[in-house]
């Protein structure tokens, strides 16, 4: 049985929706440190002004300063209005997209409930998302923090927002997207992007 272990995402890259469709077993890791800028509170999109990160913020205490505060502890803070933001920011880069309006409904909730805890939030998205693209992943959290075993392959460092490792298994094919005939073809953004762009064929992309 294929098993991978990855980050928990906030409409995470199309390269993790992938594991999630490929691999016969999904580890999602919670008791990890948390790290800035990584995919467990931030997504990507593309805009009419280029690449836009969206970051949830976040609210973490550690036992004492030499302690990062674990993921699974992490609580999602109201700060600036973020909801509304986000949600504005997909509305103005991907109205124009041919399935915006088909799952607008679908997604505009996630804008408007207001949860607790970061990993609760990510798991209904993930759910959500799960469903509209239409593949049904066995998806397992972490009792504790996972060491790679000999039948498992390790994408927890490998998707990064930041900083992205070499993935043999993953390589970005071109779709149709909205500003491409002014950037290009922008690789493994949210997989939001791929949803309003491509809708129910995402996936074969997968």
């Amino acid at each position: 049985m294929s098993t991978a272990l990855l980050q928990t995402t906030y409409f995470g890259p199309v390269q993790w929706y992938q594991k999630l469709h490929r691999y016969d077993c999904c580890y999602i890791e919670q008791h990890d440190s948390y790290q800035k800028q990584t995919y467990r509170n931030r997504c990507v999109i593309a805009t009419a002004n280029g690449l836009q990160a969206l970051t949830v913020p976040v609210e973490h205490e550690a036992c004492n300063k030499q302690e990062a505060s674990k993921t699974k502890d992490l609580r999602i803070s109201d700060h600036n209005q973020w909801r509304r933001v986000h949600w504005n920011a997909l509305q103005s880069a991907y109205s124009e997209s041919p399935f915006f309006d088909y799952y607008a409904d679908d997604i505009h909730p996630f804008f408007e409930k207001k949860y607790t805890f970061l990993l609760d939030f990510n798991e209904a998205i993930r759910q959500t998302v799960c469903a509209l693209i239409d593949i049904h992943p066995n998806v397992v959290y972490s009792s504790a923090f996972m060491v790679q075993g000999p039948a498992s392959k390790d994408f927890r460092d490998v998707i990064h927002a930041k900083h992205p490792q070499y993935d043999d298994d993953f390589t970005p094919k071109p779709y149709w997207q909205v500003f491409q005939h002014r950037y290009g073809f922008q690789p493994n953004l949210s997989v939001l992007d791929l949803l309003f762009c491509m809708g129910p064929d995402s996936i074969f992309y997968l």
